[in-house]
Order: C-alpha cells, then structure tokens, then sequence
C-alpha cells in the first residue's frame, strides 16, 4: 500500500513528539502490507474502525487517531487528519 502523506504524520510529531515512533512503525505497517478490504486491514490493525467512508486508526496505546481514506482497489491509504483522542472525542474531523 502507499501511505499519502508522510508529511501529515511528520507534522503531528514535531507538536508531539511522543508521537513519531508509533506513526512512524505505522506507516511502515501500511507501506509493507497489501489489504484487498476492510477484513485484511482489520487482521493487521486491530484498533481500526470504520466511520462512515473513513477509517480511524488507534495509535501509540490509544493515545492518537489517524483518520484515513482507503481505497483498496488501488492501494493507497490518504491521511485526512492526525490526533490526539481528546480533539478525535470532539469531532471536528468529521
């Protein structure tokens, strides 16, 4: 899969630097996998759910979100926002 963008992850760790090593592993996770649907990025991501057309992704022990548009016909993951769970909890990236 091709993770679009690296940047977007880059960014929320030079606010939050605890942040890099879980999104950066994540990255890496989504870069070296290949996932035909939902089901076989489930296996590979437990903490992943579906919320509407987006998927939401648990990071660094529950501490972030990546909110994510998949499309898997053509394998390519876009980042449509990196958070911390109390600004995911107030819904604004919706």
């Amino acid at each position: 899969m091709r993770l679009i963008s690296n940047k977007a992850l880059r960014e929320f760790a030079s606010l939050y630097p605890d942040a890099n090593a879980p999104l950066q592993a994540f990255r890496v996770r989504v870069e070296k996998g290949v996932y035909r649907n939902f089901a076989e990025l489930k296996a590979t991501f437990r903490g992943v759910d579906k919320v509407g057309e987006r998927y939401v992704f648990n990071i660094g022990g529950n501490k972030y979100r990546v909110v994510a548009f998949v499309q898997f016909d053509k394998r390519r993951v876009f980042v449509k926002a990196v958070l911390t769970h109390s600004d995911y909890d107030k819904g604004a990236w919706k």
